[in-house]
């Protein structure tokens, strides 16, 4: 509840209309997660364009001019090609002495239907106990257009607009984004010249209750390490006891890569960590975090820590190595007396500041390359990383943080908590390294929405206040620069 004391007359005149105007808002959600705009899967396609429209549309009734532009097509693992949705690029206000905000944003949303466990159907959205249930409400069309309907505030009420907007709305980010990157580095010296700062608002709060605002997430490295013995598969009664088994080499260089204790065996992996300061370290005492429900969230007995600080640590600004599976080893039911000739294990590893990828890859190829060398085996040996992502910082002390953390204060009555994301993304250090403006991840959803899982959603509360929280910061932002 708003402390009137502490926001303006203006804020209250704000506030007041978006209370009003709750429903429309709701509405408005309602008619976006209609729209089956899943990326993944290509027979709706054409749903994820519907959308694109649609956001255009939206925008284009704000007052802002409207370029769709168009990425071409890609074309699948089968063969297929598919066409790219348009990406929106939306521009309203020019006024010189105004900041210029750019806001990101997708509408395309992860697979679901009914089956996979929700309890209501995925494309309406249904309220039930003051949460909205429905794909993408939380992730991440009820963001995107708690958004535009705090800039339509200023618009329906009014009032100069406090600032410039941009707008970067895409139809591919749970697909990786295809065609982004080249779009922002054509744009770069056009539609981000007069770009001051950058917002995205796709991701989630660390609590069910307290707000927050997200300075980095890491990076991730993905490996492959194959070995081979031959051009077929061997009968175990025939060859057993006789030949160097390539499955006991990959899982002794599997085993090689991290102790019980969580701690990567990698030599010189931790070397460019960021050394921690006493200032972070204290700064982590403050942050709602609640030990018990992230266990019971998540269904283990046990975590490798046993205090907050810790758990958050390892969470986000260190490094951490998990191994997701093994291809070419037999994994059916019952049992195959077969020695596969040729197995793959794969694994990742999230990093942090100021680890570089390259060294990184170099330090994994060694050591297996050492492990595999004592084993004295015969076998062939393959170690590649298909993909890399680098990690993300911001630096909390911007005025984008400062402007951001007053909006928090007036709304909510509190300061939020500054985290950051254990995941990768992407999209961040992606405008940060194309436009080199500064980059902030300024959340609405609690940590309970459940983005990707069944039963998404985003509660009434926090899409509405969440709405106000972007009108006050537009007001914060165009005050302090």
């Amino acid at each position: 509840v708003m402390s009137s004391s502490s926001s303006s007359s203006l804020e209250i005149e704000i506030f007041q209309y978006i209370d009003a105007h709750q429903s429309d808002f709701i509405k408005d959600l309602k008619e976006w997660v209609a729209v089956e705009s899943d990326s993944v899967q290509p027979h709706l396609r054409k749903e994820v364009m519907r959308m694109m429209a649609l956001a255009a549309d939206r925008l284009a009734a704000l007052g802002a001019t409207v370029n769709l532009v168009n990425l071409g097509s890609h074309q699948l693992p089968d063969g297929q090609v598919l066409p790219l949705p348009s990406v929106v690029l939306g521009e309203l206000g020019k006024d010189p002495q105004n900041p210029t905000v750019c806001f990101y944003g997708h509408v395309d949303v992860q697979p679901a239907k009914k089956g996979d466990g929700w309890n209501t159907d995925p494309y309406t959205l249904t309220e039930i106990d003051g949460n909205l249930y429905g794909r993408g409400a939380t992730d991440n069309k009820g963001p995107v257009l708690a958004w535009i309907n705090a800039v339509e505030t200023f618009r329906a009420l009014k009032l100069a607009m406090p600032v410039n907007f941009k707008f970067v709305i895409e139809g591919m980010e749970e697909a990786g984004s295809l065609g982004l990157e080249k779009l922002l580095e054509e744009e770069k010296q056009s539609f981000f010249s007069d770009v001051d700062y950058i917002v995205i608002s796709d991701n989630l709060w660390l609590s069910n209750k307290k707000p927050a605002l997200t300075y980095g997430s890491r990076g991730n490295a993905c490996f492959f390490v194959e070995v081979e013995c031959g051009r077929k598969d061997l009968h175990s009664g025939t060859f057993g006891g006789i030949i160097h088994e390539p499955l006991l080499d990959l899982i002794a260089l599997l085993d090689s890569l991290v102790d019980s204790t969580g701690h990567i065996q990698i030599p010189g992996i931790y070397d460019s960590v960021a050394a921690l300061t006493e200032e972070e370290r204290r700064s982590y005492e403050s942050i709602e975090f609640d030990l018990e429900e992230h266990r019971n969230n998540c269904g283990v007995n046990k975590f490798l820590y046993g205090t907050k600080e810790e758990i958050l640590l390892h969470l986000w600004r260190y490094p951490s190595l998990s191994i997701h599976g093994i291809e070419g080893a037999f994994h059916e039911p019952g049992i195959k007396t077969v020695i596969p000739a040729k197995v793959i294990g794969k694994f990742s590893i999230r990093q942090v500041p100021h680890m570089d990828l390259s060294v990184v890859e170099k330090q994994v190829v060694e050591h297996l390359e050492g492990v595999f060398s004592k084993r004295n085996s015969p076998n062939k040996l393959k170690v590649s990383m298909p993909l890399g992502a680098k990690p993300w910082l911001a630096d909390v002390n911007d005025l984008l943080y400062k402007a951001a953390r007053r909006a928090t204060k007036t709304v909510f009555g509190e300061d939020p908590d500054f985290i950051r994301d254990g995941s990768t993304i992407p999209v961040a250090r992606m405008f940060q390294t194309v436009t080199q403006k500064s980059v902030m991840m300024f959340p609405i959803g609690a940590a309970d929405d459940g983005e990707h899982s069944q039963n998404e959603k985003i509660s009434r509360h926090n899409y509405i206040e969440g709405t106000k929280l972007f009108a006050a910061f537009f007001l914060e932002i165009s005050k302090l620069h």
